[in-house]
């Protein structure tokens, strides 16, 4: 899929993390790169300083009169003056996952799914792979901390390492070469319709993995595989796994064990959920022939994604961490890590639900998981492209959650009620505009 200096690609919503990603590939083949997005942050003004024109208004005056190729994410609803004028116009129009799938047809691919852990095992993946001088291409979703970005390029790249997102069934839009499934727990019920459905989709995506390539699959979970199968777990019966885990010096540390093959692994992202995301990454990573001291190196240096367990502050007074956690697993997996890593210590949630149709659909899951919390400080639910649904708000979850001492704030509220109820542990969740107030509470423990 070529496209150089003399075209023009413009993004419908371009601030999303997987189009920023694709956004950043084509400008590096030299395309001029226009887009729309509802919302200034701080990723759309990076995209604006590498020499992108980016407009926040709904406005088809702002649109460049020529464009060779439309990109846009399904998040963008079907009224949207913009998108309408673009179909009327005639010009080409694809979705994300349909431009991702045929780039991913010039390089062997190695697609990393799952409901959660994807965008770690992503990242981790492609350092591993940048630490033993393969080349690579990858699109990561979330800002990967050792590469600084969502994209990452070498010349000559050999493998193409890309995020296979559920949502909307993007990821059966890839041929990958090897797949990862992390998990499978259910999600997306608005698209999906059950989780039943859902499960019907990974087992096509499963089955869109080349023949002659493999699966590499968390162990335990339950999927009939025509390929080759690598599993991997905290379980000893995998054919990669961990053992001898244990914390130091705040460091998760554990052996890596496969085919007779042990090395410790000291890695900085703490719990035992980013261990399973480790050994999903060095399952695919010995599997294309990469020696397990490399891999292991290369975990002891892997920094993190922005958003997932960010360590912003760590004193005796105050530990502050911010995590894009918006399912009831993925709070379940934060939640523990915190209280494995910062024992004996009090540990207040502040949570924003993201989506009316998530916060529905599981209700019970968010009531068991912020019921492990010492304190929660709940949001009202960040709505996304959704309308409020009847009967599911923010003040409904909060009576569900077996906790003393629990509030619901509004965002506005927020920092006057940190300044008088200073935490011990603080815990950011979610997936919506949350990250916003991260800056604004670091301040305010830092001053």
């Amino acid at each position: 899929m070529k496209f150089g200096a003399k075209h023009t690609i413009y993004f419908l919503g371009i601030g999303g993390i997987g189009m920023s990603a694709l956004a950043r590939y084509f400008l590096l083949q030299g395309a001029r790169i226009f887009g729309y997005d509802k919302t200034r942050t701080a990723l759309t003004q990076q995209l604006e300083l590498e020499g992108m024109t980016i407009h926040f208004e709904d406005d088809i005056s702002l649109i460049p009169s020529r464009i060779d190729l439309v990109i846009y994410t399904p998040a963008i609803p079907p009224d949207h003056k913009g998108f309408q004028y673009l179909l009327n116009q005639g010009v080409k129009m694809m979705k994300r996952a349909e431009v991702l799938g045929e780039l991913s047809k010039d390089l062997p691919t190695i697609a990393i799914a799952g409901t959660h852990g994807k965008t770690t095992i992503t990242s981790m993946l492609a350092h591993i792979l940048a630490a033993s001088g393969k080349p690579i291409t990858a699109f990561i979703g979330g800002i990967a901390n050792n590469f600084n970005s969502n994209f990452v390029q070498r010349p000559h790249a050999e493998w193409f390492v890309v995020e296979a997102d559920e949502f909307d069934k993007s990821f059966l839009n890839l041929r990958p070469d090897i797949g990862v499934i992390s998990s499978m727990d259910a999600d997306h019920l608005d698209i999906y319709g059950s989780h039943s459905k859902m499960l019907e989709n990974y087992a096509k995506f499963a089955e869109n993995v080349n023949q002659k390539g493999c699966v590499v699959l968390k162990y335990g979970l339950n999927l009939s595989l025509n390929t080759h199968k690598i599993t991997y777990g905290l379980d000893a019966d995998a054919d990669v796994f961990a053992q001898n885990i244990r914390v130091e010096n705040s460091r998760f540390v554990f052996e890596l064990c496969a085919s007779g093959q042990i090395t410790e692994v000291r890695m900085l992202v703490p719990g035992r959920h980013n261990i399973e995301n480790a050994l999903a990454a060095s399952a695919v990573a010995l599997h294309i022939g990469i020696e397990i001291k490399v891999i292991s190196h290369a975990l002891d240096t892997y920094r993190g994604v922005y958003r997932r367990f960010d360590i912003r502050i760590n004193s005796p007074q105050i530990a502050f961490i911010d995590d894009y956690a918006h399912h009831p697993e993925e709070l379940r997996a934060c939640i523990s890590a915190a209280r494995e890593l910062f024992p004996d210590r009090k540990i207040t949630g502040i949570f924003q639900p993201h989506l009316f149709t998530r916060t529905r659909d599981f209700m019970d899951g968010f009531s068991e998981s912020l019921s492990l919390l010492d304190e929660l400080i709940l949001l009202d639910i960040y709505p996304a492209r959704e309308l409020p649904i009847p009967g599911v708000t923010s003040n409904i979850l909060l009576e569900t959650v077996k906790l003393e001492k629990k509030c619901l704030k509004r965002k506005d509220e927020l920092i006057a009620y940190l300044e008088k109820n200073s935490p011990d542990v603080l815990l950011t969740l979610g997936a919506g505009d949350i990250d916003q107030l991260v800056e604004p509470i670091q301040k305010l423990f830092t001053a």
